[in-house]
């Protein structure tokens, strides 16, 4: 199999070396407060079967990967939910059983081993929590030196995880968006390998794993598939999975993808109704999915409109409804980002054939956070001392 890079604006190809994240020519347009411009996608060329080994189909020898058991997530038959909403084609996708309890160690996972290729061993990023505290793991089990970026407002539990493998923390006083800046210029001025969503375009080609697990898992591509959306990063890193498995023929047609956004942090959807990315401060109890700019919203919504797929708002009262209802449902236990699917899918439901083959995806552990969780349930306050107190 042989590999490129290819950018998602002009289409112009280049090899793929450490030192370039974005397209040289596209770059030159970036504007202040926009998603990034000339973002690149991993093209390959070559043939396999249906049989393909997940690692044919990257860009990065195996010899190279760190030893953690990343992918290979469950796929949930959810009998109970099956029958509560009458869909009885209805999967889950549990990416919060990765090592680090997040689908974000498919990205760090291969941007881990693309460093070691090229004999890099610092790593930084700017992260909500999630990315970070992932990186973090990865890079431990890679012997790498992690740096990372959180946002004031990222959940203690990232903060401790990322802290407890090792990484080199800096809490930034303003918004994920502020913590990014920072981590560019950090690479920028002490060098090493930026691992930041989108920016390197080793994020988008590790989360596409997801998609070719999906067909290993059910021996086809489903109809639908709900994720949640924040930077975009997830959501091209599905349709990139597809494509790839499309392009070679081993599926004919790329499933729809439903983005889910919270209400209080909505640029992708907005954008996709207006034309238009405004800056607008937001805040959502789904920290991972919680942007002001989101940095792959261009690409992101290019696909979305080539291959008819949408976006969708939740609020985050729905969200928390959401992630309850599955928990207690399915004993699947969601951080709010992965809850926030599930509440599209509850949303959209009334409208989606009861036959459909659906897919909806759960990205983070909800033990990641456990103050929103407890929005959620009603804690006990009182204290008993025997059985005669019931």
């Amino acid at each position: 199999m042989e590999f490129n890079y290819c950018c998602s604006i002009c289409n112009k190809t280049f090899d793929i070396v450490p030192d370039l994240n974005l397209c040289p020519d596209c770059s030159k347009n970036q504007q202040a407060d926009q998603p990034l411009s000339g973002v690149l996608e991993v093209k390959l060329k070559g043939f396999v079967d249906k049989n393909f080994a997940i690692s044919d189909l990257l860009p990065v020898e195996p010899e190279f990967f760190p030893p953690s058991p990343v992918g290979n997530t469950p796929l949930w038959e959810p009998y109970n939910l099956r029958k509560k909403t009458g869909f009885r084609n209805l999967f889950i996708k549990d990416d919060g059983s990765n090592p680090t309890s997040s689908f974000k160690d498919r990205a760090s996972f291969l941007v881990s081993a693309f460093a070691k290729k090229f004999n890099i061993n610092d790593i930084a990023l700017a992260s909500t929590g999630n990315a970070g505290s992932s990186m973090a793991g990865i890079g431990a089990a890679a012997g790498q030196t992690i740096t990372l970026f959180l946002p004031k407002a990222a959940p203690p539990a990232k903060l401790v995880q990322a802290l407890q493998y090792g990484a080199k923390v800096y809490r930034v006083d303003g918004s994920y968006d502020l913590a990014y800046d920072i981590s560019l210029a950090f690479s920028q001025k002490k060098g090493g390998m930026n691992r930041n969503t989108a920016f390197n375009p080793m994020t988008i080609e590790g989360k596409k794993t997801v998609s070719l697990e999906l067909f290993k898992q059910l021996n086809q591509a489903p109809d639908l598939v709900f994720v949640s959306a924040g930077d975009g990063c997830i959501l091209a890193g599905v349709y990139k999975g597809f494509k790839d498995l499309k392009q070679l023929g081993i599926i004919s047609s790329i499933p729809k993808i439903i983005a889910v956004q919270a209400k209080t942090s909505d640029a992708l959807f907005r954008a996709y109704s207006t034309g238009k990315f405004k800056n607008i401060p937001t805040s959502t109890v789904a920290d991972s999915i919680c942007v002001d700019v989101p940095r792959n919203g261009i690409h992101a919504l290019a696909q979305i409109r080539q291959f008819n797929g949408e976006v969708m708002r939740v609020s985050d009262d729905e969200i928390i409804r959401a992630q309850a209802s599955l928990s207690r449902t399915t004993g699947l236990f969601t951080e709010p980002a992965g809850a926030a699917a599930f509440a599209g899918f509850l949303k959209a439901a009334p409208g989606i054939d009861p036959d459909s083959l659906i897919v909806v995806m759960t990205t983070g552990n909800g033990l990641k956070d456990s103050a929103s969780a407890s929005l959620g349930i009603a804690v006990p306050e009182t204290l008993i001392h025997s059985v005669d107190n019931i």
